[in-house]
């Protein structure tokens, strides 16, 4: 415990006390050096935002707490606590948070691997530009290349049975189906991890290594007591934003299967769409519920992030 203790000392900095170098932060002041110009080069930004941000949401706001009639109701509020419906919540957040787990792992790896593993600068700038592209890519593109691959008469599929493998067999694997879809939100959690924890990865200082590697520590200590620990508030925050990620997608499940899948989306999409099962004020109420669970995880994200950059500094 000791190495710990002064590795931490040294990767913390000089701890400095007393009045003479105590000092306050002043108070929140707009900059006097603001031009007009400046305000006028982010209007977009906020037209937009207003625009398709806002008032949307101010909108489905409304919408949750309205009746058919116009008048006041908590009913599509007390509607979301259906079996249904509360069902496909419990779905969508296990699949979300399934995903955000295991992509965070196998991207932390990656990242790890590629940055601080010693591997040539070709694969580093090779896998920043794959997952770059990965991470976007998404919806009924997606899904098709899934299908085509791994689907029932997709291409590893047949290769499979030439074999004399039949991954489909009872008890055996299936695309549609929970894990399935974990599997396809992999393909863009796995690249949206990598992309976030890479910065943090680089804001580790050899100094701390050599530092641990001097008083004796093994390189796992160095990972169990300072590297870890470090990087933990990064990790945290993007299991934040990789579960908010994987929560509104909607365009990837339903492509491969419109009903298999009890996720909130669909079953959102269902009750606005205007069928005969379709209820705009219960479906304003569901709505109004994913965006309460994605701000939530988007506000531990932001709040995290920004401990974890004042710790890396």
């Amino acid at each position: 415990m000791a190495i710990v203790g002064t590795i931490a000392e040294k990767a913390a900095g000089p701890v400095h006390t007393g009045s003479a170098v105590a000092t306050r932060r002043p108070p929140f002041s707009f900059p006097r050096d603001l031009r007009l110009g400046d305000f006028l080069a982010v209007g977009p930004f906020v037209i937009f935002a207003v625009l398709f941000l806002l008032l949307p949401m101010a909108y489905l706001v409304v919408q949750a707490f309205q009746a058919k009639d116009g008048s006041f109701t908590f009913n599509n509020i007390a509607g979301l606590a259906s079996p249904k419906i509360a069902g496909s919540f419990w779905y969508s957040i296990r699949v979300s948070a399934a995903s955000a787990v295991i992509g965070a792992a196998i991207g932390l790896l990656m990242a790890l691997a590629v940055i601080r593993g010693g591997l040539p600068g070709w694969i580093n700038g090779a896998l920043m530009t794959f997952s770059g592209v990965a991470s976007n890519f998404a919806g009924i593109p997606l899904a098709f290349a899934f299908l085509a691959t791994l689907g029932r008469i997709g291409l590893v599929t047949l290769l499979f049975k030439a074999l004399g493998i039949n991954i489909y067999a009872r008890g055996g694997f299936d695309l549609i189906s929970f894990w399935g879809l974990v599997l396809t939100y992999l393909y863009f959690q796995i690249p949206l991890m990598i992309l976030i924890i890479a910065p943090a990865i680089h804001g580790l200082k050899k100094e701390w290594n050599e530092a641990a590697a001097t008083l004796g520590a093994t390189p796992a200590q160095f990972w169990r007591y300072v590297g870890l620990p470090v990087l933990w508030p990064n990790l945290l925050g993007t299991l934040s934003l990789l579960f908010a990620n994987a929560f509104g997608a909607v365009a990837t499940a339903y492509a491969l299967s419109t009903s298999a899948f009890n996720i909130v989306p669909i079953l959102l999409f269902a009750q606005i769409r205007g069928d005969v099962l379709g209820d705009s004020g219960l479906g304003a109420s569901m709505a109004l519920g994913m965006i309460v669970i994605t701000a939530l995880a988007n506000v531990i994200y932001l709040v995290v992030r920004v401990r974890a950059e004042r710790w890396l500094k």
